[in-house]
Order: C-alpha cells, then structure tokens, then sequence
C-alpha cells in the first residue's frame, strides 16, 4: 500500500519538476528520466506538459536534416507523413505491413538522431502527431538501444496501456466510478470488490474465480499465462531483439541463439506450471484440424473494440486461408530439408548447418531475415513470411482483410501473446526445428562434460513453498481525464486493481564443490519435472528439454572446499516488483550525482523473480535439480566486469551468465544425451518438492456467498470448491472476515 499512500506526493512532484528545456543537450540523467516519463504518461490522450507541446510544435524536420546521422531516413519519413500515417486512436500491430513499415521508420528517426537534444525533440514531435501505439513501441526500442539513454528506467507497459493486461469489465467500473464522480453503491462495491482508500483512491478486484472467464481446461493456467510481468518480460526481449532489426545495428553477440532459447525456456517453464493443475503435454498445433482448446482474451482496448474471441474447436484454415497454409508448409519444409542436408543456398548464399554455431544461421531462418549478397539490401524475410502468416492464420486475418485497419488477436501483440494457450503451440511447432538441428549435432562427450580435479559433493537445497499473493497494479491510464484535471495534469480520482498472482517463499541453493586448484568455472542450475501427469517417471532424453535454467554465474573456485549459496533472489537478471510509475517521480527528487536509485537497477528484461519456480501441489510435486561446474571456456572479447553488480543495469544479456561461456545455451542439455557417457564428478541432480499452500481469498467469498441457492454453476466451472449455495439472502450483511474458503 505503500504506492498508494505516495500517490499525492508523486504527483505533486511530476507537476512541480522544473527542467531547462532550452538546453536539452545538457541534461543529467534524472532529468532524461522525468522528461521520457513524461512523454509516456496518458499517451490515449492530449498532451498536458506545455513544455512538450511546445518543444514538438516548433521543431521542423524540413530545417534540421543535418542534426540526423541518416538524411535519407528524414526525407523518408517527411514523404510517410505527407502521404499519410495510422491514426492516432486507431489499433497498432507490427502484423501489418503499412504499420511495421511506418514505426520502424519512426524508430530511425529516434535512433539515428545525432544527439539527445534532437532524439528528445522527435519524439515530442512524434507525441504530437503520430499514432501512440506507434509512438510508444519506438520510443521504447529507441531507448533500449541508444547509448545516451542507457539507464533509463521505462514506465512499466501495464501502466502505460492497461488495456493489454486488465479485464474489459473491470476498466469499465473504473469508468463508472469517475462517471459517479466516486459515488459508490455499498452492494455492488462488496460484490464486485471496490474500495475507496482515505487518499481517493479506488481499488477493483479483478476475480480469477469468475466463472464467466473459463471455456476449458486450459484456463486454469489464467494466473500464469495472464501475469502481467511475465507478459512485460516478454515484450521487453522483443524490444531487446525486435524481428525487424539488423543485427548489425544493436550488435549483440548471439542474438538469435539467445532468441531461440527463450523460446525454449519459456515452453519448458509453461510445461511445468501445465504438470502443476494436472495437464499433461503442450499439444501439437495442425492447421489441418480444428483446435481443440480456444481463448476468451476479455480484453477491450481503448477505442471500445474487444480483443476477438476463439471459441472452442476453431477451424482455422478457412476458405481464404488454403494459400497461406500452403505457403506455411512450403516455408517449413525448406527448412526442415536445411537442417536435414546441412545447408540451404538462398539469393547467392550458401548457409551452413552442421556446427553448433551455426544456431544463428537457424534463428534467422525461424525468427528473422536474411540478406542478399548485395550489402545493405533485404531480401527474404523469414520472419514475415512464416511466423506472422501464422499468427494470422490462427488469430483475424490481417493479411487478407483490411491492409491497415485492423483488430488484432492476442497473438499479434507481444503485450498478450503470452497469454493465448495457442502460443504455446505455435512456438513448440517452431522450436521443434531447434531439437532437429540438436539431434544433427554430436552428443557431448566425456572430455567436454568432464571438469578434472573439479567434485561436486553435495547439494542442498531449502524446502520449496509457493502460494498466492494480491498485488496492486496502477490503472489509472486507462481512464481519461476531465478538463480541469488536464489543467493540473493530475487526477482528482486513481485506480487500481488488485490481482491475485503467483509467488514462492525465499529459498536457498548450497553447493558443496571440491577443487584441487584454483581455477574459473560456470556454474549452471536447472530445475525440471521429474513425473509426467500420471505419476510415470521421465525418461531423461524425453525430459531434458523441459528444464528451464534458473540461474548460471560465473565464480573462481579456490583450492579445497568451497561452498557455493545462491539465494532466490539473487539469481541472474530475475526482476522484482516494478516500481510504480508515480514512485519513481518521487525518487527522482532524491537523486544526486546522475544515478538512479537502487531500486530501480536491472528493471529492463528480467524474468519475474516471483515466477522462479511453477505452483506445485499442496502435497507436494516432484521435481529435479540438477547443477553442473564447467571450466570457463572464454569467448573472444568477453567482459568479465559486464556481471559485476554495479554495471547489471546497462547489460542487456545477463539473463544467463554462460553468455560469457563457448558452450552454447542450454548445455550440457541442449543436445541428445548418450546416457552411459554423460554423468561425470562435476554435476549432480537431486530430487525436490515444491509445495503449494493454500490461503486465503476474499475474492472467492464474495463470489460464493452472493449466488443464488438455485442457481446452479457446477456443471459449468471447472473449479473445485465444497459448495456454491449458502445460506445467505442477497440482501443481509455478511462480515466476510468470519468466512474461510481457500484456494
């Protein structure tokens, strides 16, 4: 609560700060923060910042072609203009090509400008001008790549635009209540969870026990494929790795590699969390049957259209829809052949692969371009003519339909992927050219898995505990000011709602390793199911790519016994809760010497700490983790001081530390295991539990104690529970403390 009880003080600072916006050049880095803060905040509405309104007004692209490192990419977007840009208010979607086409352009202008100063400008012309959708994507991926805005803390994107991440109904109770100018009607507030807090705040529940959301099985798993920080995990490592991008321009060094196994991790964490609420595998997309399970996003954006709905066995190749298909297996078949042959010869190219490098040749096959010969020139784009064929096969039509206005399905915005069931199937079909391309490989061998003079003798790990906490995310964007509250550019009335998510108790992993000498080595931690859903035990090379890698650091063993800890919190790049956007106007008050506080570091992609571990059972589940101390195979230009705790919030790639390692990502589990020759001193995998304890939830004692005796729901909610009928009149007073149901 302590965000709310800021909530007046962070305000008051976001329209108090003064800044020098005659010299944008000269800036500190707190100054940076407020102002690209600024730039973000309510971007559905009028700007209220005059400062920015008259920054973007005066600035003319026409008088300042020379302050761009790229002219031509000027005289591009003038032209764009003048011919005409989406709407502002209209729905934007990378899966369309006049869209993609238009922010990319926008993001050139934002990346290729000479200096902050003139970056600042454009974007505040562009704040002014352009479709925000559009606006807020560049900005984001422009701050995320450019070197003078390192270290800039983004609002998080559920703050920005809460209608990617909460419920339609809910977003419109809020509306009622600023319509009612706060008026409540005590029956519905306690029916529907709404309370008013002594600093005109409100707070909404957001039921997860609502049976109106369910339509299988599959919507068990709503509290983890709906949480709103894996969602901003994901579309931040799009932001980190968009599709579109040359590689040469953000210069990561094994992008793609690091592409393909997130996808792999996150499919692997999925799994688990499916073997936690009793389902079994990730099921196998067919364009060439209906599917089985479908979604009901419940999402309405801002200009009142829902997000579509796919209702239970969807066809999803229509009579529109035989080409693309088509085209989709052609695509898939080339690559799969690739694989199989070791090389695929593509405008004037000959790419290799048969070497464990050559991971990246794939991934731009799967995930992104390809260059022609001729420098500089696109040519097939892999991307475009696979992935988002068939994300448009499964979700509207966007290919087919309306070229530039359009509604896009839950697949077709990383904000929501995640949380359609069917994502998961798209990408298990992709990745299995990954486990193809794997199985082509070698299994490692005895030399390459072996660490000489190097023991693992013991690991200990803490008792594994999750259950369910509320969290209290802002939503007041989604609601739209009044006039006066536009003077002021604050609001008079703030809303929040309250979700239930995953959480797990603070653990500890022990590790005790013997060395006859001094040495660097990685170390590398997976946790992995043991069990499938009925109790059969996993065979190790069906399993091994249903772990997911929770932590993996380099460290200096010393001669003799040396005792590793590794607290959950701790593990590389996992992000705790996101400050609130009006703390961090707070905090900037208090920075000195152009830092950002402690609380802000390493807030750019990191998996949610919360999410560590899946849900478990309350009798417990399980699982196994296995650790692994490699010798440190360096790679050419490593930098070793990228990991040290002061430099984590400029590195982008520390979500695995073996980055720094030759090994590719994943190993030793990455490729076919020869069971006889894999186990060595060096690893150990131990068994595990992971418990889930119940609690309570006031949510669900609303829910019971307010239906009907007669009105029977049984046959329609998958949810367990004793009773749906109590003895209870609509209209009596229910004290709801006395109550203890449990989820």
């Amino acid at each position: 609560m302590r965000a709310i009880v800021a909530l007046v003080v962070g305000l008051a600072s976001l329209a108090a700060a003064k800044l020098d916006y005659n010299n944008l050049g000269s800036m500190d880095m707190s100054q940076k923060q407020m102002l690209v803060m600024k730039l973000l905040n309510r971007v559905m509405e009028p700007v209220m910042y005059k400062e920015i309104e008259e920054i973007g007004k005066s600035f003319k692209f026409e008088d300042n072609k020379d302050c761009f490192l790229k002219p031509e990419v000027v005289k591009g977007f003038v032209n764009m203009v003048q011919f005409g840009l989406l709407p502002r208010g209209e729905i934007f979607t990378l899966y369309v090509d006049r869209q993609l086409k238009e922010t990319v352009t926008m993001f050139y202008m934002l990346y290729y400008a000479k200096d902050f100063a003139t970056f600042i400008k454009t974007a505040c012309w562009m704040r002014l001008n352009v479709n925000e959708g559009m606006f807020v994507y560049a900005l984001t991926v422009a701050c995320r790549h450019r070197d003078d805005c390192k270290g800039i803390v983004l609002p998080a994107p559920y703050e920005i635009y809460p209608y990617y991440f909460v419920r339609g109904d809910v977003i419109q109770k809020a509306y009622l209540l600023k319509m009612k100018q706060g008026l409540l009607d005590k029956k519905l507030c306690d029916f529907y969870g709404i309370k008013k807090t002594e600093n005109n705040a409100y707070v909404i529940d957001e039921n997860v026990y609502d049976n109106r959301v369910y339509l299988n099985d599959e919507d068990k798993l709503r509290y983890f494929t709906e949480d709103i920080d894996l969602n901003t995990y994901y579309y931040y490592f799009h932001a980190d790795y968009p599709f579109w991008m040359n590689e040469q321009m953000y210069g990561k060094v094994r992008g793609y590699e690091l592409t393909l196994y997130m996808y792999q991790q996150i499919l692997a964490r999925y799994y688990m969390e499916r073997l936690s609420v009793g389902l079994g595998s990730i099921p196998e997309l067919s364009f060439n049957k209906p599917i089985k399970n479908g979604y009901w996003p419940w999402l309405m954006l801002h200009n009142g259209v829902e997000v579509p709905v796919r209702f239970n066995n969807y066809s999803p190749v229509g009579e529109n829809d035989a080409g693309m298909v088509r085209l989709i297996e052609d695509y898939e078949t080339i690559i799969r052949e690739a694989i199989i042959k070791g090389y695929v010869e593509m405008n004037g190219m000959r790419l290799e692969l048969t070497k464990p490098e050559d991971i990246e040749v794939l991934g731009k096959l799967i995930y992104s371009t390809v260059d022609k010969v001729d420098e500089g020139v696109k040519c097939v784009e892999a991307y475009r003519y696979l992935l988002i064929i068939m994300k448009s096969v499964l979700g509207l039509n966007t290919l087919e339909s309306d070229k530039y206005f359009v509604v896009p399905s839950a697949l077709q915005s990383y904000q929501t992927a995640l949380r359609d069931p069917l994502f998961y199937q798209l990408q298990k079909r992709l990745i299995d050219f990954v486990y193809l391309f794997k199985k082509r490989l070698p299994c490692y061998t005895k030399e390459e898995l072996y660490f000489p003079g190097v023991k693992v003798e013991n690991v200990v790990v803490d008792k594994l505990i999750t259950y369910f906490d509320e969290y209290l995310m802002d939503m007041s964007n989604a609601v739209v000011l009044n006039e006066e509250e536009m003077k002021k550019a604050s609001s008079d009335m703030n809303f929040f709602v309250r979700k239930i998510r995953l959480n797990h108790q603070p653990f500890k992993v022990s590790v005790d390793v013997m060395s006859d000498k001094s040495v660097d080595c990685v170390v590398r931690m997976f946790l992995g199911p043991k069990e499938d859903q009925f109790g059969n035990m996993l065979d190790i090379n069906d399993n091994r790519i249903n772990f997911v890698e929770i932590d993996s650091f380099v460290y200096k063993l010393t001669g003799g016994k040396n005792t590793i800890t590794r607290k959950s919190g701790d593990m590389n790049n996992l992000v705790p809760d996101r400050i609130m956007t009006r703390d961090m106007f707070t905090n900037l008050e208090t920075i000195r010497e152009n830092k950002l506080p402690t609380l802000m570091k390493n807030h750019k992609t990191g998996f949610p700490t919360r999410l560590l571990l899946p849900r478990g059972k309350a009798g417990g589940m399980k699982m196994l983790l296995y650790v692994i101390v490699s010798p440190l195979r360096m790679m050419e230009n490593a930098d070793l001081s990228m990991f040290e705790s002061k430099n984590c919030e400029s590195c982008m790639n520390c979500r695995w530390a073996a980055l720094l390692d030759k090994m590719p990502l994943g190993f030793p589990l990455d490729r076919e295991i020869d069971v006889p020759n894999f186990y060595t001193s060096n690893m150990k995998f131990v068994d595990v539990m992971i418990f889930h304890k119940k609690q309570t939830c006031d949510m669900k004692m609303r829910w019971d104690r307010w239906v009907l005796r007669d009105y029977n729901l049984m046959n329609r909610m998958p949810m367990q529970s004793e009773t749906y009928s109590l003895d209870n009149e609509m209209n009596m007073k229910t004290n709801s403390n006395q109550l203890n149901y449990q989820h």
